[in-house]
This record gives structure tokens, sequence and C-alpha cells, in this order.
């Protein structure tokens, strides 16, 4: 009889622990359905007459060398009468972008054989300065009817693949070498459904032409300028172009779709094996502790011995007592978890709303600007799972005020001043990536006039809850730990865990990157709300395994352990950042130095939080359930 009790209450402890699975498969199913994801190109598609004038408008000079923005006319280019500005929304602000008209003149369905657009007289400042950026690889970024300038180059395969942008110029043999020419492929569409022509592709062919016989554009054949036009020894460029018009069967919806291809499809794929590998290990790995072990355990502890008096425990009931009691710096521990569900909460709902459509590429800074608004909104989760947590460590009487406190400022100003000081270094190399006035101004408001008052919010909400219901008492005399060899001990064990919540993220973790650093575009959602899903498992997991074998040789000292068993995985996240710098990048400016590993350290951070709040709530589900399913005397 008694065997049979304990077996009832190990396996309501199994299946306590193993029912989310159900919700787990059914929304990963549907997922991988949706790995491409896709997006609403937008509502208001700009129908042009035949003749009607189409802006061309110019944005940031960017280059992958320096990570530094600057202004379209820092450079002496061709100019309008009357540089305007466009308005910009916070995320395109942060990103540095600079949207102006320029002097073209494009008509639709106008084909221009070769244009001088004006002539421009070079003082030996602007030389350098043309030179310099040459040098860093600097690219020119255009817009057509909010479609971005590309350069297409044609693969091994005999495929094309695009490139954001075209160079200013290039180096051969030392000499320097500028793009005075450019030719615009412009592609439109039309249906029978509305009137007039739509814009759905923009293409651009550079090339540098030296002039022949002090002819102009207009006067001469275009494959007559064969030279390219050496900046060294003119002191006058002139620019031309030439505008070509095609019909394009792709239709409007359609047409970001040539430069959201991603390559190495079938890399993503089989990183999403690799990580549901891990997965299956894992679960292998608890459903064991679950299903034996543990039930083993629990089967051995509520038998009636005979010799009970004598007998010793041994094992994670002996700690039965102190395995709830409040750890070591626990406010702070209530903290990272808060701020870690704030995170989570952040991520979960941009990637619903990315899979659903809502943050189209054609938006610019609408991905980052959702990021910021729902990290703001999300301070009501990070209060209230903070205070949650402060409520089980310290009861009724807990310090909830400076946890709260505590929760509404120490990352958000962490990742603010860090922002802040790159920001300074930003502007100190007068970069149109230095955020203005304004816009900070925007995000300290957004930070001390939403954020915290819904921190504050989320805790009042989560303090007057019941407090969690813990099956054992903790006793008023802490039990002595036993000395443990080293590969039990809990700085070893965390960093082995870590290892594979990063194995399950960093082929993804790449792509994103490159997205970030190289400029590519990156709209695979799909794929990164799947692995989002694999490493919110794999981080439950392995904080309870790791849990587990800590609290058999009678260590109760296993809150922090669950926050790190999953959490290190940010220190093998920002390792790769530096193998990545190393391999992919050519940045030597000290100031883009600083940039990158500055911006990294806030993402491992964040990935930190995320990851270790994921584990100590599984790895306190867990605990609670195996420690209700025997009986304490």
């Amino acid at each position: 009889l008694t065997q049979a009790s304990a077996w009832r209450r190990s396996a309501m402890a199994v299946l306590n622990l193993l029912r989310p699975w159900p919700i787990v498969v059914l929304f990963i199913a549907p997922m991988l359905q949706l790995c491409g994801a896709f997006y609403l190109p937008g509502f208001s598609p700009i129908e042009y007459e035949e003749g009607a004038d189409v802006d061309l408008k110019v944005n940031k000079l960017t280059s992958i060398k320096t990570q530094l923005p600057f202004g379209f006319y820092t450079l002496p280019f061709c100019k309008p009468k009357a540089i305007q500005g466009s308005a910009e929304n916070l995320g395109e602000t942060l990103m540095g972008d600079q949207i102006e008209n320029s002097p073209y003149e494009i008509h639709m369905k106008t084909n221009v054989s070769c244009k001088e657009l004006c002539k421009v007289k070079l003082t030996e400042a602007d030389r350098e300065k043309f030179m310099s950026m040459i040098e860093d690889e600097y690219l020119v970024n255009w817009m057509v009817d909010n479609l971005p300038a590309a350069t297409r180059y044609r693969r091994l395969g005999g495929d094309y693949t695009y490139m954001n942008g075209f160079l200013i110029g290039f180096m051969q043999k030392g000499h320097y070498y500028i793009h005075n020419h450019v030719l615009l492929d412009l592609q439109f569409h039309m249906e029978p459904d509305y009137e007039g022509f739509r814009v759905v592709g923009f293409e651009v062919e550079p090339s540098s032409r030296a002039p022949r016989g002090g002819k102009s554009c207009s006067q001469r054949h275009a494959e007559e300028a064969v030279e390219p036009f050496d900046l060294e020894i003119s002191e006058e460029v002139p620019f031309t172009y030439e505008v070509s018009w095609t019909y394009s069967p792709v239709r409007w919806v359609s047409r970001w779709d040539s430069y959201l291809k991603m390559t190495g499809g079938q890399i993503h794929w089989f990183a999403i094996l690799n990580s549901l590998l891990i997965l299956v290990f894992l679960s292998g790995m608890v459903a064991m502790i679950i299903l034996r072990t543990l039930h083993r355990d629990i089967t051995a502890y509520n038998e009636v011995a005979t010799d009970e008096e004598v007998r010793e425990e041994t094992g994670w009931k002996l700690v039965h007592g102190d395995v709830f009691r409040r750890p070591y710096h626990s406010t702070m521990l209530a903290v990272c978890v808060g701020s870690g569900m704030q995170v989570f909460g952040m991520s979960v709902v941009t990637l619903i709303f990315s899979l659903c459509g809502f943050l189209s590429p054609a938006h610019r800074g609408g991905l980052l600007q959702s990021m910021m608004l729902l990290f703001t909104f999300m301070g009501v989760l990070a209060g209230y799972a903070a205070a949650r947590f402060c409520k089980l460590f310290e009861g009724n009487e807990g310090r909830w005020k400076r946890t709260t406190i505590m929760t509404s400022l120490v990352f958000p100003g962490l990742f603010f001043c860090i922002f802040f000081v790159l920001n300074l270094l930003i502007w100190g190399q007068r970069s149109s990536g230095a955020v203005p006035f304004p816009a900070m101004f925007a995000l300290l408001v957004l930070w001390f006039g939403v954020s915290v008052p819904l921190v504050f919010f989320g805790a009042y909400v989560g303090f007057r809850q019941p407090p969690l219901d813990l099956p054992v008492r903790t006793n008023p005399i802490p039990r002595a730990i036993p000395e443990q060899p080293w590969f039990a001990k809990p700085l070893f064990t965390a960093l082995v865990g870590g290892i594979l919540p990063f194995g399950a993220v960093f082929t993804e973790l790449y792509f994103i990157m490159s997205s970030l650093w190289l400029h590519q575009f990156y709209y695979l959602f799909g794929f990164l709300a799947l692995v989002l899903v694999i490493v919110v498992i794999t981080c439950a997991e392995i904080s309870i395994a790791l849990t587990y074998f800590q609290l058999t040789v009678e260590d109760y000292a296993w809150w922090w352990t669950a926050f790190f068993s999953s959490g290190s995985s940010a220190v093998y996240v920002f390792a790769y950042s530096l193998i990545y710098f190393v391999s992919r990048l050519e940045i030597e400016r000290m100031v883009s130095i600083l940039l990158y590993f500055g911006y990294m350290s806030i993402i491992s951070i964040m990935f930190c939080l995320l990851t270790g709040a994921i584990g100590t709530i599984a790895a306190l589900y867990f605990v609670k359930a195996i420690y209700g399913s025997i009986k304490i005397d």
C-alpha cells in the first residue's frame, strides 16, 4: 500500500512536470510551416502615370570596416537646390538613417541614355575624404519608392545575389577610382485592376568613367568612356547617370522577395536538426531522472523502515529543511529573474508580430522601434516576476520597494550607460549614427515615464498575490553543506550547462550577427521563433538536471546554480563574438572596436537574463514538485 501510494505521488509529479509538452508540440507544429515567415508589404502602393516624377532619395553612407555611418552629403556629391530631410521614426534615428532628396530626375517609363548631373570641383580636403572612404569601402544607399538600391552579382552557380547599396569607388594598383556614373535599372508592373504603374525593382550598376576630349556625357556614346576616372589626377568630377525602365512580372506585394532571399537555407535546417538532437538528448536525460532515479528515490523515502531510528538518510530528501532557504543576494536574484522575463516577453511578442507580418521591411526602423516599445511595456512582467520572487524569499515583510526600484533601474540603467558612452564616441567622430538629443530625451521619457511606472504596477499586482505554497518548511538553523569535489562545484557545472543552450542557437546567431555587422537582410523569423522554443526547453531541462544532481550531493544552495546553468550560455555568446570579430570583420579603428564589443556585451547580458530566468523558474517548479511527492516527518 505504501509503495502504491508512493508510485501515485511520483506519477503525479511526473505529469505535472510534463504537462506543458502537448502545448509545446502544438506550438512547434504550425511553426514548421512558417519558417520563412511573411510580411505585409504596406497598405498604400503608389501608382505613377507615364512621365510622372519618381523621386530618388539618398540615405547614409555605410561601411562594414568602420561601422560608422555618415550623411550622404558629407562628401561633395551633386546637391539639389534645397536639401530636405524626410520624417524619421525612433528606430530610423537610432540606426543613424538620414533620408534626404537628390537632384536626379527620373520619370516613369522614360529612359535616359546618358545625362550629366553636375561637375564638382575638388579641393584637397575633398579628395582626401573620397580617398579615405574608398579605403574603408563605404557604400552609397539610395531609395526609390521606398525600395533600397541593390547591386546584383552573379554567383558561381549561375543565379544572382544582391548587395544593399553600391561602393563609392575602388582601389587598383595604388590608384583611387570613383564611381561617377550609374545606370539606374528600374522595373515596373501594371495590372488591369488599377490605373498607372508601380515600381517593383531598383538596381544600380555603378561604373567609373573618365571623359575623353572634353566631351560631355550627352555628346558621346557611353561605350567610348572605358577608362576609369582617376581621382588623384583630376580636379573636377563629372557625375552622370542613365535610366532604364523595364517591365517585370513581379507583383507589388512580392517586390521585396529578391532582397529577402537568404542563402544557406539548408544550413538553417541542419541547425534546427542539431538543436532538436540536443533537445532530445536533454529530454531523455530528464525523463530518466524523473521516471527512474526520482521514482526510486521517492519510493525509498516513503516506505516505512523497520529500523527507522538508526537508519541514516542520504540524498536530496536530507536537505528538505533547507532547500527553500533564501539564497545569498536574494534581491539581486529576484531582479535578474524579473529583468529576464522582461526580455523574454519582448522577444516572444516581437516574434509573434514578425510571423504575422506586421514588421514589414518596408517600414524602416520598425523592428528596432517595436523592440524598444515592447521592452518598455514588458516592465509590467518584470515587476510582477521580481515581486513574486521577493515574496517567496522574504514573505509579506519583504523588501519589495527596494526590489522594484532595482528592477526598474539596474539593467535598463546599465544598458543606457553603455549606449550613452558609445553615443559620445560616435558623436566625436561626427557620424550620423550619433543619436541626437531629442531622440535621447525620448528614450528617457520611455524609461522613466512609462517603464518605471509599469514596473511598480506589476510589482504591486505580484506582491498582492498569495505566496507560493511550498511543500516543506525551512529549518531555523541552516545545515552544513558537505565538501564537494571540483567537478560538482557550481562554477564548473554552470559553465558546462551553458554549452547546450548556446549549441542550440549559435548557427542562427551567425546570421543575426551578419545582419547587424555586415548589413545583410535578415527576415527568417520563422526559424528564429523555432530556435527560441528549442532554447527555452533546453534551458529549462539543463537547469532541472543540474539542480537535481546538486541536491543529490546534499548541496541545497541551488538558486544561483539554476540561474547560471543556462545563463552562462551568454559567456559563449560573447566568446563567439570574439571569434566572429577576428574571422569575419576587418575593423581597425578603436572607436569601431569599442562600438562592436559594447553592443555585443549588451546582447550577451540580455541573453544571460533571458536564459537564466527560464532556468530558475523551471528549477523552482521542479524542486517544488519532487519535495511535494515525499512524506516529511
